[in-house]
């Protein structure tokens, strides 16, 4: 595969974000935070989320390295930067996107430097980044 800056990157799609996956991660981080795992917690605070958990930042970070392994393989990913603007709730369908924003030559292949996010429909990025990903045997 050879990549020119400009080109998307396939989305990835996780159509409903798993409230038992945080509750999971939340014990195997032993992370007593209860926005994690107990949806009436959440609804009491004043953000007006409603009764939900949060997703902890490395789950929507997951679904990022899922898109870019999906396009370039395992093990492919140089560098990853990271913020967390807005949160992820439980039941949320969320898409990871990119875009490849430049590209080098590097130990016969490619360094692509990329724009990276995740979305909810309507309410704009829940985490932006950028990542570095190397692209092997890089034929036209």
């Amino acid at each position: 595969m050879k990549v020119r800056a400009g080109d998307p990157i396939p989305p990835w799609v996780m159509e409903a974000v798993s409230a038992e996956r945080m509750c999971t991660m939340a014990a195997i981080l032993r992370d007593p935070n209860p926005l994690h795992w107990d949806r009436e917690a959440v609804a009491a605070l004043p953000l007006g989320l409603g009764a939900h958990t949060i997703n902890q930042g490395p789950l929507g970070l997951g679904y990022i390295i899922n898109m870019l392994h999906d396009w370039a393989g395992p093990g492919t990913i140089r560098r990853i930067r990271m913020t967390f603007p807005q949160v992820v709730l439980d039941g949320d369908r969320v898409v990871a996107s990119g875009r490849v924003t430049a590209v080098r030559e590097q130990d016969g292949g490619q360094l692509a430097s990329c724009e990276v996010w995740l979305e909810r429909e309507g309410s704009g990025r829940l985490l932006d980044g950028t990542a570095s990903v190397f692209i092997s045997g890089a034929e036209s």
